[in-house]
C-alpha cells in the first residue's frame, strides 16, 4: 500500500501556525513511508474563500519547504462528483429526503434548547416517502444514520474513542440549492484520492465519527486517523495573536528561518527523546505518528527566537545569505537594503557575515547590523556620547596608523593599533569604541577590526574622517 496523506486548508484566511505544522506532519509522514502527499484547498465556503488567501497559503507552502505531488485540488470544482455520490447514497437507501422548511428546524432548536438538549434534527422525515411533500418542494439529502450501537475510530494518536450513535444525527450531505456539505465532499475527495492517513487536528475528532458512517454508507475503505492536539499559548490558554497565532507570512517578514521554523513546528507535539534540533533528514527518517503526544503543545515566541538563533549560527553562510536576500521584500527596511546591495555592497556582507550572524537571533536582526555596510548611518545617541567625550579626538589621533598600514587587514590593524595604543598610553577599548561609532553609528557591530577590513581603507577613512575632531 502507498501511503498518501493530505493537508487540506480552507481559504479563509492565511495560513496560520496551527495548518503550517499540519502540513508539516503529514509531510514528514508521507516522505517517512515513501508515500504521497497531496494539497487540496477545501473552497467550498464560497462567501468567505479567497483568491488572495489561496495565494497565501501556497506561498506560505512553499516558503516553509513542503512540497506535494501532483497537481493542487480545489473542492469546489468538484461538487458535481459529491452530488452524485449523494445520489447514489438515495438510491441504495443509505440517505433520503428531507423536506424539513426552515421554519421546522429553527422549532427543533428552539425546543431542543428550551428542553436543555443538543440542537438535533429529530428524524421526520427519515421513513417518510417523498410523496407526502408538496410537489416541487425542496428537499436536503440527510445520512440515514446508524442510531444503535456504536461507531469507534481508533486513532494512531488519541487511541480508541467510542461515539454512541445516539448522539451522531442524520447530517446533511446536500443543502437543498443542491450544494454539497463539508462533511460529504471530504469524504468523497479523501476517497478518490486515494488518501490512505488523515492527520489533522483533534478539533477534527468527532467529525471522524460522522465521516467514517459515510464512508461505511458506501461500502469505502475508511483511512487511518490521526488526530493531532491543539497549540495552546505559552500560558496555557488558548492560541492567540498574543501569542504568535499569526500567518506563516509574518514569520517570514520578522525574520525567521523556514528551517528553524521546521524543527520548532515539529517539537510541538512530537519529539525523539532530548533530541532538539534535527535536519529534515533526520526530521523524516525519526517521525512516526504513534510519537505524537495527546497533550496540546504550548507556542513559546522565546523558544522559537532560541530555535532560531541556532540555526542562525549553525547553517553554512550561503544558505543564511540566501534566506536573507529572499526576506528582503518582506522585513521592514528589507526592500530599501535591497535597493543599495549591489556587488559591491554585497561583497561587503559575505565578508561581514560571520560577525554579523553571531550576534542575530533572526533575519530581521541581521538586516539591521548589516545596515552600515550598505550606507553611512546617523549616529544613535550611544555612538554620539563616545564621540563626543574624547572619541573624536583618539580617532583624529588614530588617523595616520590606519592611513599608513601597509596591509588593510584585520590582523594587520589589529596589530598596528595595539602598538599606537601602547605607544600613545591608551587603552585599546578607548580607542576600539569611537572606531566602531564612527564606522557603523551604533556601539555594538562585529570585531571592528573585522569591520575595517570589510568597509575598506577608502571607505573606512571617509568614515573616520567625517566623525574625528
Amino acid at each position: 500500500m502507498t501511503v498518501v496523506t493530505r493537508f487540506a486548508p480552507s481559504p479563509t484566511g492565511f495560513l496560520h501556525i496551527g495548518g503550517g505544522r499540519t502540513a508539516l506532519f503529514n509531510w514528514l509522514y508521507a516522505r517517512k513511508t515513501g508515500g504521497k502527499m497531496l494539497l487540496r484547498i477545501e473552497d467550498t465556503d464560497r462567501q468567505r474563500s479567497t483568491e488572495a488567501a489561496i495565494e497565501a497559503i501556497i506561498d506560505g507552502m512553499r516558503w516553509l519547504g513542503f512540497t506535494w505531488d501532483g497537481e493542487v485540488v480545489y473542492q469546489f470544482a468538484r461538487a458535481g462528483r459529491h452530488a452524485e455520490v449523494a445520489h447514489d447514497m438515495l438510491a441504495k437507501g443509505t440517505a433520503y429526503k428531507c423536506f424539513a422548511t426552515a421554519e421546522e428546524l429553527e422549532a427543533m432548536r428552539e425546543a431542543a434548547t428550551a428542553e436543555g438538549r443538543p440542537p438535533r434534527y429529530d428524524g421526520r422525515w427519515r421513513d417518510r416517502p417523498a410523496s407526502d411533500a408538496p410537489p416541487g418542494a425542496p428537499y436536503a439529502v440527510r445520512l440515514k444514520a446508524r442510531q444503535d450501537g456504536e461507531t469507534i475510530v481508533e486513532d494512531t494518536v488519541q487511541g480508541r474513542v467510542v461515539f454512541p450513535n445516539k448522539d451522531l444525527d442524520d447530517l446533511v450531505l446536500l443543502r437543498s440549492d443542491g450544494t454539497p456539505t463539508y462533511m460529504l465532499a471530504v469524504v468523497v475527495d479523501d476517497h478518490d484520492m486515494a488518501v490512505t492517513h488523515v492527520v489533522r487536528g483533534v478539533d477534527h475528532l468527532t467529525n471522524a465519527a460522522r465521516q467514517t458512517q459515510i464512508y461505511e454508507a458506501n461500502g469505502w475503505d475508511v483511512p487511518v486517523f490521526a488526530h493531532i492536539p491543539l497549540i495552546h499559548g505559552s500560558d496555557g490558554a488558548k492560541l492567540s495573536k498574543r501569542h504568535g497565532a499569526l500567518g506563516v507570512d509574518a514569520y517570514r517578514a520578522m525574520g525567521y528561518l523556514p528551517a528553524a521554523l521546521r524543527n520548532y513546528l515539529a517539537r510541538l507535539s512530537w519529539s525523539h527523546g532530548d533530541q532538539e534540533f534535527f535536519s529534515d533528514a533526520e526530521m523524516v527518517s525519526l517521525f512516526t505518528l504513534e510519537a505524537i503526544g495527546k497533550s496540546a503543545a504550548r507556542f513559546d515566541m522565546a523558544k522559537l527566537d532560541s530555535v532560531n538563533g541556532h540555526y542562525m549560527r549553525t547553517l553554512p553562510a550561503a544558505d543564511i545569505l540566501e534566506a536573507f536576500e529572499a526576506a528582503l521584500p518582506f522585513m521592514p527596511g528589507g526592500p530599501a537594503f535591497q535597493d543599495k546591495l549591489d556587488e559591491s555592497a554585497k561583497a561587503r556582507l559575505v565578508a561581514a557575515l560571520p560577525g554579523l550572524r553571531e550576534r542575530a537571533k533572526t533575519l530581521v536582526e541581521l538586516l539591521e547590523s548589516a545596515r552600515f555596510l550598505v550606507e553611512r548611518l546617523e549616529l544613535d545617541d550611544k555612538a554620539r556620547k563616545i564621540l563626543d567625550e574624547g572619541g573624536r579626538e583618539r580617532l583624529a589621533a588614530v588617523m595616520t596608523t590606519l592611513r599608513t598600514a601597509p596591509e588593510f587587514t584585520a590582523p594587520a590593524l589589529e596589530e598596528a593599533v595595539k602598538a599606537f595604543a601602547e605607544t600613545s598610553g591608551t587603552k585599546l577599548g578607548q580607542i576600539a569604541q569611537p572606531l566602531r561609532a564612527a564606522l557603523t553609528g551604533r556601539t555594538t557591530s562585529p570585531p571592528i577590526f573585522d569591520v575595517l577590513e570589510v568597509l575598506g581603507r577608502e571607505e573606512s577613512l571617509a568614515r573616520i574622517g567625517a566623525n574625528s575632531g
